[in-house]
């Protein structure tokens, strides 16, 4: 090389370090910036606080009133618009990423558009960002103090479950409970059972020791509120580049991303593991993310279980796929590990979770009448992988719990969700198959063109018509969690015959829940006599036995119910490629949700969120709702 490239060279690579350099000290500003409106908004919360006399009611939904959230949201609205800033600063610097500053704003696994990888980094959280962290920490604790745990709710936590224990009047879900989420906007007639505030959840929230939390969206400065200062806490989000990251973020709050191949797909989960005080373990799978919307002005679903901790650690068994073992590896996944090596080595040697395979030896999940059902984003090969994710593992799941559709009858499938997906015929039956618990490898060993001219399965998908969300307490404006594209709806072999409409039983709210519920019924298209007879339902939201439980006296499963994250398409469940011997599963997001067995209608009609039977669309008339072509959303644009 001559020496004017030599010196082309010298001078492009001092230009990139120049260029790197202003974006390490930009971010070095944003944490500044962070750190000072963080701080900023703790003082006007407090001076609301302390102005307020008498105290404020509680808000109807059980969540802080809006003027003690008021410093919170317009710190959150400053940060979207300051994160917002720095994604196209960055985007201008760095070409070759697209940072996807949509995707995050949308929870729709479909508009996860392509971003391009970067190389990979080493797992660790800088200096800066936990002296920030510990600075913060210190000024918050010197401004708010926290109340102690009274004697009568830290026994009451501490104690093991008996057989006959409760769901109802406790405040505790030692058998697992499926609820709606509160709701400022439903018919007051028409709701009249039991709901889930978030600050019932989390609570008491001076007894949580340490808490791992996932969602797609966050408010962060709201959901801190929630509780005590000096938790730690794991925060699993989603990232836009698609990298996997540690970074502090809040005192003692430790976010973690997950890599995402490619850059495609999203982080999709929704749950959170609450270790308290006392040993006791509540582990919360959801279909809300963690903004004040979603608990406040749209329905969502939530699935509560406590798990008491063992006398003793035990040796789980090797190789054995139950709820904890199943939990183990969704952590693995999620890139928990690290975070919670990060906590035990600094701040927080003494969490009660040393390592996460202790969730197995160290909690007793006996009890647990769910079966957790996850997605894990990237390629999985071979049976032993394929079905431990994905819609495999909804087939495995429904297989082991007998809930398989008996040989005789036929499933129905109402899946319910706020995203439409790419249907195919071939994609829909390969579900299908795996939710009637029957394995698809006699499936993928036809040919591909003969897969591809199979009809449809029976399945209803459930999405609101724009009519609907206009008439809906909100109107337009409240369909900004509901995604389908006109270039779906208007595709050649799109499935417009399978449209059912979405209406919650609770009166005109919409519904960001996520079910898919199967039902048996005999081959002339009727539910069977004996199935539909009535039995006595649990207080739970789950029927499956537990140890030791006898199920020879009840009756047979007349369907089971998904509850989760996943919305009812191929990049939240996967598409299956390969052959019967060697099968290939490809998932784009990672999803987690939990499926319930059912025993009654009863049970049905307690646990399913719309109204049933949903109607279907009216050709020529009824379309979906496309938020793309609202004027609310193309003016606010």
């Amino acid at each position: 090389m001559d020496r004017y490239h030599e010196d082309h060279e010298l001078a492009r690579a001092i230009e990139a370090s120049k260029r790197e350099t202003r974006m390490v000290l930009d971010e070095e500003e944003e944490e500044a910036r962070f750190a000072a409106d963080l701080k900023r908004a703790m003082e006007e919360s407090k001076k609301v606080a302390q102005v307020q006399s008498p105290p404020a009611a509680p808000a109807q939904n059980g969540e802080p009133t809006s003027s003690s959230a008021s410093a919170a949201s317009a710190f959150l609205s400053q940060r979207a618009q300051d994160e917002r800033a720095r994604l196209e600063r960055l985007k201008r610097r760095r070409p070759d990423i697209d940072p996807g500053v949509s995707q995050a704003a949308n929870d729709s696994d479909e508009e996860i558009q392509e971003i391009q990888p970067r190389g990979a980094k080493r797992q660790h959280i800088s200096s800066a960002s936990r002296d920030g962290a510990r600075r913060a920490n210190a000024y918050i604790s010197a401004s708010f103090s926290n109340p102690a745990p009274t004697a009568s709710t830290t026994s009451l936590a501490g104690q093991r479950p008996s057989a006959s224990a409760a769901n109802e009047g406790s405040g505790l879900f030692w058998d697992g409970e499926l609820r709606q989420t509160a709701n400022a906007h439903v018919d007051r007639q028409k709701d009249n059972r039991p709901v889930f505030r978030l600050s019932e959840i989390i609570s008491p929230k001076a007894d949580i020791e340490f808490a791992i939390v996932s969602a797609f969206c966050w408010n962060y400065p709201w959901v801190y509120k929630f509780f005590a200062l000096g938790t730690p806490v794991i925060a699993v989000d989603h990232s836009p580049t698609g990298d996997a990251s540690l970074k502090a973020i809040l005192p003692n709050w430790i976010r973690t991303t997950p890599f995402l191949r490619n850059g495609f797909g999203c982080m999709h989960m929704k749950f959170m593991l609450l270790f308290y005080k006392t040993g006791r373990l509540r582990i919360i799978v959801s279909t809300a993310n963690l903004v004040e919307y979603d608990w406040r002005d749209i329905e969502n679903s939530v699935w509560v279980q406590d798990v008491p901790k063992r006398a003793e650690p035990i040796t789980p068994p090797a190789n054995t796929e139950d709820f904890a073992a199943a939990m183990v590896r969704v952590l693995h996944a999620l890139n928990v590990a690290p975070a919670l090596v990060n906590h035990l080595t600094t701040d927080h040697p003494n969490l009660p979770l040393k390592r996460l395979e202790h969730l197995r030896s160290h909690w007793d999940f006996s009890r647990v009448k769910a079966a957790l059902v996850p997605s894990l984003a990237g390629k999985h090969e071979g049976w032993p992988k394929v079905i431990l994710t994905g819609h495999t593992r909804l087939m495995k799941a429904v297989m082991d719990m007998g809930a398989a559709t008996p040989g005789d009858k036929e499933l129905v499938l109402e899946c319910q969700g706020s995203s439409i997906g790419n249907y195919s015929t071939m994609w829909m039956n390969e579900f299908y198959k795996c939710a009637r618990g029957e394995s698809p490898q006699k499936w993928l060993e036809m040919t591909k063109a003969r897969r591809s001219k199979t009809p449809y399965p029976n399945v209803k998908i459930l999405y609101p018509t724009a009519q609907y969300v206009r008439e809906s307490v909100l109107g337009e404006a409240g369909g900004g969690t509901m995604f389908c594209r006109r270039k779906q709806w208007e595709g050649a072999n799109f499935p417009r015959n399978l449209f059912h409409q979405s209406r919650s039983k609770r009166g005109r709210v919409l519904m960001h829940s996520k079910m898919i519920l199967g039902t048996f019924q005999d081959k002339q298209g009727t539910l069977d006599g004996r199935q539909r007879a009535s039995t006595t339902p649990s207080d739970s939201g789950g029927s499956e036995r537990g140890d030791g439980d006898d199920d020879s006296h009840k009756e047979p499963f007349v369907g089971w119910l998904y509850v989760g994250s996943h919305n009812f398409t191929p990049s939240a469940w996967g598409t299956l490629s390969g052959s019967g011997f060697s099968p290939v599963l490809n998932i784009n997001n990672y999803e987690l949700g939990i499926v319930l067995p059912l025993r009654s209608q009863e049970e049905i009609d307690r646990l399913v969120c719309w109204e049933r039977p949903p109607p279907k669309y009216a050709a020529g008339r009824d379309e979906p709702w496309m938020q793309t072509e609202s004027a609310f959303f193309v003016e606010g644009a």
